[in-house]
């Protein structure tokens, strides 16, 4: 039998199963003191293969214990992404005495004579925190004739109709229904012809309600995400839409394409459901990895990790209305600063070089452009490693830079920049998360987003500010480093 390192690129800040395949996360509920993590698993090889759903607790969202597989395959299939929610009111009798969790997944029934694959939605539900799950007698409870693409429930509960209402990913389009009981299902509308973006088939939507600007004004925001597409650089990446919602029906206030990061390393992300009111946050985790290598990547006897958890906003931003996405403040307490600097200079003569090695490392920094033509950061993992940030006055591009960031050969376009334009790079603010195998930066307080892995033979040894052109100001800035 083959030995695995198991520990090498193994992440200290995210989610990563102890071994085997993940993608998708799945049924991510927050219940009695505990946030609930499901994941895609295949527990019998570190690539994709029949789909379980894993299952991890955590009471802060950065520390997570694995728990036992939480749904195997049966006669209906194997078990496709879903969601999960606190039936608070006993809608569908499956709790007579106390509140309890169900379970909405797809189930994914391979057929043996050709025809495509069939998929359904289906319920299980638990009494015990999630510990144990049964399924519910009557499964399937919704189908669909003709769609083949039929996949990834999210379930929330629309308190001004009184209803539940799933999103369900339809193949290019996004289909609405509602249910009194979770059980019982009607096809409400559907949405996505003539919209966004149709580079890949749709999937793991998810539909929500956020302030706008930390005002009384408040907006529905639907997230989408895109699979991958051969033709495309970019392989899977996630959209969203900003407009309105009926309970019925779903109306995006413009038509342009709103990406919701610009690395190539967020996928399938949706949101916690049941997060208690008076915390108000809406909480968001992708999926790590892409399509285009993600059974590649080199980690040995397990694959895939979690982003970060963060919260979602609504700000304008110039004359667009953003998404905008922050680490959750439980990761505050994981970090200590080891340096911090104010009013520093930087210029094409001077670039300034901080020494850090830790297991992890996060990076604030708060940047006047004077002048320079081009700035940024590199972040040397070792001598010969290291990832650059480069931010292009002229252009206002970003682009990261990876090529050289430790193993890369497993995939041609691995080493593809990950580039996006801000709307102005005068002042520009970062927030830089690094990890054993991972990059995740936050500008402009988390206006935009890029989530990249990286595969070094160290996280860091040192970590410079450059300028090029002419001089930029750095203040208000620190380092820290993770606890481990």
């Amino acid at each position: 039998m083959k030995t695995y390192n198991l520990e090498k690129y193994r992440p200290d800040l995210h989610f990563a199963p102890k071994k085997n395949w993940m993608n998708d996360p799945n049924g991510m509920v927050y219940y009695k003191g505990e946030y609930h993590l499901f994941f895609q698993h295949n527990p019998n090889d570190s690539v994709w293969g029949p789909m379980h759903w894993g299952h991890a607790v955590s009471k802060d969202m950065i520390d997570w214990q694995e728990l036992p597989i939480a749904l195997y395959p049966d006669e209906l299939g194997t078990i496709f992404s879903g969601s999960a929610v606190v039936d608070w009111h006993n809608t569908s009798g499956f709790f007579p005495d106390e509140p309890g969790i169900v379970a909405i997944f797809t189930h994914h029934l391979d057929k043996d004579d050709g025809t495509p694959a069939v998929q359904t939605q289906s319920l299980a539900y638990s009494h015990d925190k999630g510990r144990t799950w049964t399924k519910y007698e009557g499964n399937p409870v919704l189908g669909h004739p003709t769609k083949v693409d039929f996949r990834d429930p999210k379930v929330f509960w629309h308190a001004e109709t009184a209803k539940w209402v799933m999103t369900l990913a339809t193949g290019q389009t996004v289909t609405f229904y509602s249910s009194p009981n979770l059980i019982d299902w009607q096809f409400e509308s559907e949405f996505g012809d003539n919209i966004g973006s149709h580079d890949g088939v749709w999937e793991c939507p998810d539909l929500f309600e956020l302030a706008v600007d930390n005002s009384e004004e408040k907006k529905w925001v639907l997230l989408v995400s895109i699979g991958d597409d051969p033709q495309f650089d970019t392989g899977s990446r996630t959209q969203y839409f900003v407009g309105s919602f009926d309970g019925s029906t779903f109306t995006a206030d413009n038509k342009e394409i709103q990406w919701l990061d610009f690395g190539k390393d967020n996928y399938a992300g949706v949101s916690f459901s049941d997060i208690p009111t008076e915390d108000g946050r809406r909480i968001y985790m992708g999926w790590m990895s892409n399509w285009r290598y993600a059974n590649q990547v080199p980690t040995e006897g397990w694959r895939s990790q979690m982003t970060l958890p963060r919260t979602l906003a609504l700000r304008h931003v110039g004359d667009q209305l953003l998404v905008v996405q922050n680490p959750v403040e439980e990761l505050d307490s994981y970090f200590t600063k080891v340096v911090e600097f104010d009013d520093v200079l930087i210029n094409s003569e001077e670039t300034k070089t901080f020494a850090v090695d830790k297991s992890s490392v996060e990076i604030v920094l708060e940047i006047d452009n004077h002048d320079a033509k081009q700035f940024g950061v590199v972040l040397s993992h070792t001598a010969s490693q290291k990832t650059e940030l480069v931010i292009e006055a002229e252009t206002n591009r970003v682009t990261l830079d990876r090529k050289d960031s430790g193993q890369i050969e497993f995939s041609e376009n691995f080493s593809n920049h990950q580039e996006f334009n801000l709307q102005a790079t005068n002042k520009v603010e970062l927030r830089i998360i690094v990890d054993s195998s991972s990059i995740e930066v936050f500008f402009n307080e988390g206006a935009y987003a890029v989530t990249s892995l990286i595969y070094p033979d160290k996280v860091c040894e040192e970590i410079t500010l450059f300028s090029l052109g002419g001089a930029i100001q750095v203040k208000n800035s620190y380092i820290s480093a993770s606890h481990s």
